[in-house]
């Protein structure tokens, strides 16, 4: 079974957004840490619009990372219709029974970048084996908060790391009864 990862940038108060220029004035040192989250990947689930905001910069990219972003295969939650390019499939209407099909499959770990919407279900629906939080030393007073939709969910503390520029890199998996 392959584990499903969802990474996200979040505030101290779990804004996610991405579109924010919150992040602009820090610069962690988060190179090492993304290239080897990216190439220990066997294939990507985005939303709709992060697929979008990645297949409008990366396919045009150069270098190693932007080689691997772009030969991972590519699954997309969208209810829009319409053909889908570099290298991705949309999924299905029924998208946590497409991820828990996914998943059911061997092969390296499926990545979830940004996407929050398609991160909250997942999250909400148990799929998620690991939850890796870049929280940037900041509170933002309005947003879109990635924990918001939950009722419950009891996690375990797997690992921290200080990434630089006082951002540090929380990882937790589902709690252990």
């Amino acid at each position: 079974m392959r584990p499903l990862i969802v990474t996200e940038f979040v505030s101290l108060n779990g804004v996610y957004e991405e579109h924010s220029p919150w992040r602009a004035p820090y610069d962690p040192d988060d190179g090492p840490f993304k290239r080897d989250e990216l190439f220990a990947s066997g294939a990507l689930l985005l939303g709709r619009t992060t697929y979008e905001e990645f297949a409008g910069y990366w396919p045009t990219a150069t270098g190693a990372f932007a080689e691997r972003m772009n030969a991972l295969p590519k699954y997309v939650a969208t209810s829009r219709p319409g053909p889908l390019g570099w290298n991705a499939a949309a999924l299905g209407p029924d998208v946590v029974a497409d991820v828990q099909a996914l998943k059911s499959q061997p092969g390296r770990p499926l990545l979830v970048y940004g996407s929050g919407t398609l991160a909250q279900t997942l999250l909400r629906r148990g799929l998620v084996d690991e939850l890796r939080l870049m929280v940037f030393p900041l509170v933002l007073g309005r947003g879109k908060r990635l924990l918001d939709t939950l009722e419950h969910l009891p996690l375990t503390l797997l690992g921290t790391r200080e990434l630089g520029a006082g951002v540090l890199l929380l990882t937790y998996g589902p709690a252990r009864p």
